[in-house]
């Protein structure tokens, strides 16, 4: 490590597309105890963007000149195909690395990572930031309070109303590319399932490609039958023009149900940042509520905090804390997807070992 008083982590961003520029860049810039120091794009807008945007960070051409000015840790946010093989690179380099979700685009590509990490000496994490949405926050805090009684069915969803395809690798791309919903918004919606549930004993999917000219799965459904017997159905679509729930829970003593998204994507879009009270709070008219059949009561909502994926990645490297996310888990979520396109493209329930 290069330095190891606060404000001393340098941090070297590989990407300015969406993950680069909405997710990444501001969450870093924000984080009292990193420094974005340079970002690689070998696109001249985009260097032009990352000058505008980010006024202490330096543009650089490619992972060579990232290297040269010595960072503590490098993000990785470009297409998923690429996701496994920079990674390896930065590892090569002996320095740090996250990982935007989808991990890596296949499970043995993901072991192969966390088995280099490990020989290295290395942390290697995955940017599964929904773990901290307002609304997942909610959730664990509502399972907490044992008010549901034993849970038996979570049902999750993302719903996107984008009827028009774009002319971008994530709607026309196929699976070289690791493109569609089920790698993108599933990996987020297995992760979570898996983080409330635990392990998942088999699989049923629905993959389809609605919309014309698409490639890439644009409306599917996974069915996950957890080892402790709660089936988890999950969403995600882009021909949702009216969402359903983004969240329901059945027990058998109540019910908790939870529209709309959690309030930190649209913030950073807008330009906020994590840096006051008011961050990650939803609107009490999208606050979930419980029933027991005879009475419902609103439940508010835990503050979303994306920030502390960052502080845990901070923790990691300056106090050897665990990683925030455990990128086995990634591995996990990537054998579920796996199954879940073969239970579709068959029309079987698959089983895990």
């Amino acid at each position: 490590m290069h330095g190891s008083e606060q404000h001393e982590l340098k941090v070297g961003l590989v990407g300015y597309g969406s993950g680069g520029k909405i997710f990444h860049a501001p969450l870093i810039a924000a984080h009292p105890r990193l420094r974005l120091d340079a970002v690689v794009t070998a696109n001249p807008e985009r260097q032009a963007q990352v000058r505008a945007d980010l006024p202490g960070a330096e543009p650089v051409a490619d992972l060579d000149a990232l290297f040269a000015r010595e960072p503590d840790l490098v993000v990785i946010t470009t297409p998923n195909r690429t996701h496994a093989e920079l990674a390896r690179t930065a590892l090569d380099a002996g320095v740090p690395v996250v990982v935007d979700k989808p991990f890596t685009p296949t499970a043995q590509e993901g072991r192969e990572l966390v088995e280099h990490a490990r020989e290295r000496g290395l942390l290697l994490t995955v940017f599964q930031n929904r773990r901290w949405d307002s609304d997942f926050r909610t959730v664990r805090k509502v399972l907490e309070s044992g008010e549901l009684g034993r849970v038996h069915r979570f049902e999750s969803r993302f719903d996107r109303w984008a009827p028009q395809p774009k002319p971008t690798w994530r709607d026309s791309g196929g699976a070289e590319d690791v493109a569609g919903l089920l790698y993108d918004l599933g990996s987020h919606l297995i992760d979570q399932a898996l983080q409330l549930f635990g392990p998942v004993a088999s699989v049923y999917a629905e993959i389809d490609c609605r919309r014309p000219g698409v490639r890439a799965d644009d409306d599917s459904f996974v069915s996950l039958t957890h080892v402790n017997g709660v089936r988890s159905h999950l969403w995600m679509s882009k021909l949702a023009a009216v969402p359903g729930p983004r969240l329901r829970l059945l027990g058998d003593r109540g019910t908790f149900t939870k529209h709309g998204t959690d309030p930190q994507e649209a913030d950073l879009r807008e330009g906020k940042r994590p840096l006051d009270d008011a961050w990650g709070r939803e609107p009490e008219d999208i606050w979930g509520e419980l029933g027991d059949g005879d009475t419902t009561r609103t439940i508010p909502s835990e503050p979303g905090a994306y920030q502390s994926f960052y502080d845990g990645v901070a923790d990691s490297l300056l106090t050897g804390a665990p990683a925030p996310v455990d990128p086995t888990d990634a591995i996990t979520a990537l054998d579920i997807i796996t199954a879940a396109r073969r239970s579709a493209e068959n029309h079987t329930v698959e089983t895990l070992t």
